[in-house]
């Protein structure tokens, strides 16, 4: 890997992803913008204050030469895009544009054994998930889950919206860890017997009229359907408009990757992805285009070493803060890096 464990980088995620060397990443989790069509803004007086960005797409936000390049290394890629310009909106173009150019990086940079997530909404979920079908392989689509969170909410001409989709894909023999959750307090009421050990267990009769043990096992195995409650903590908050549940990030992390794995979050905002993959002994890399990052993970990194959540405590002096995109070494240096 061409870039020092713990690097943050301020700039836009395009160019440092076309640094970055290619099959060194084993796992990427991004929450890019979901084309709301919205302008995103801390609120004053957050740890995150100063941070925004926006969700609007216009033809600015796309470069001269990605749209011949996606048409003519990902034609199927590129009808898609079109078909969305028709039956969405012009918006809707310039954003799987800029989507796709910078997917096709994460599909060169992520290790044949790794794993990706993408965090999106019903906005454009449909579209992204041909997209990462044509890049990563149908065949290695694993799930479609849903977040679901609750809370208040007021909607009189539809259902209220509670959930979001999070597209995962791994390659063959990914680090995979199914992610265990406690019984349900019915559960426990069929284990109504308890061994010497503290070991639950039921009495089952069998066809021959004898009967047997049945321990309960150590915990119900997640399904793809994810009930982690919006943030609730003071602590955790940081006033980033989109901060995601600290508890979303370490299931993500658990489950698809080994402690010394590398992490790459290349939307890493208020650092969320990070922080998980600090206390679960990963490495990791973030990039986020607004210089308010490095404060807001320094700031997080910090709470997290207090609370005596990390293995090891570390400092902002322990995170390499970069502006310029890595040197390739897995290339000749004289051929052009596209």
């Amino acid at each position: 890997m061409n870039m020092k464990n713990r690097t943050l980088f301020i700039a836009d995620n395009l160019d440092i992803l076309r640094g970055i060397n290619s099959d060194c990443i084993d796992l990427i989790y991004l929450d890019p913008p979901f084309n709301s069509k919205r302008h995103y803004k801390a609120p004053i007086g957050s740890p995150a204050e100063g941070a925004e960005f926006k969700d609007i797409w216009t033809d600015e936000d796309v470069k001269d030469g990605w749209y011949s390049e996606i048409a003519e290394q990902y034609p199927y890629i590129h009808q898609v895009i079109q078909a969305a310009e028709r039956t969405y909106d012009h918006s809707m173009m310039i954003y799987l544009m800029a989507m796709t150019i910078r997917l096709i990086e994460m599909h060169r940079i992520l290790k044949p054994t790794g794993s990706i997530y993408l965090h999106c909404d019903p906005t454009a979920s449909h579209y992204l998930k041909i997209v990462m079908d044509s890049l990563f392989g149908k065949n290695n689509f694993r799930n479609e889950i849903v977040w679901y969170y609750k809370g208040n909410s007021i909607s009189v001409k539809q259902y209220p919206a509670k959930h979001d989709i999070i597209l995962y894909y791994a390659g063959n023999n990914a680090a995979f860890t199914p992610i265990l959750i406690p019984y349900a307090a019915s559960t426990h009421r069929r284990y109504n017997h308890v061994d010497k050990d503290g070991r639950r267990y039921k009495i089952s009769a069998l066809r021959d009229g004898k009967q047997e043990k049945v321990y309960m096992g150590e915990g119900k195995k997640v399904d793809d359907v994810w009930e982690i409650p919006l943030i609730r903590k003071k602590k955790e908050r940081t006033g980033y408009p989109t901060q995601k549940p600290l508890a979303l990030l370490e299931r993500i992390i658990s489950a698809s990757s080994n402690e010394g794995d590398v992490v790459l979050d290349p939307f890493c905002g208020c650092a969320t992805a990070c922080v998980a993959a600090e206390k679960l002994r990963r490495q990791w890399v973030g990039i986020d285009i607004s210089p308010s990052a490095e404060v807001i993970t320094k700031l997080r990194l910090d709470d997290a070493s207090e609370q005596g959540a990390l293995f090891s405590p570390i400092a902002m002096s322990d995170v390499f803060v970069a502006h310029a995109a890595p040197v390739r070494t897995d290339v000749d240096a004289e051929a052009p890096q596209q």
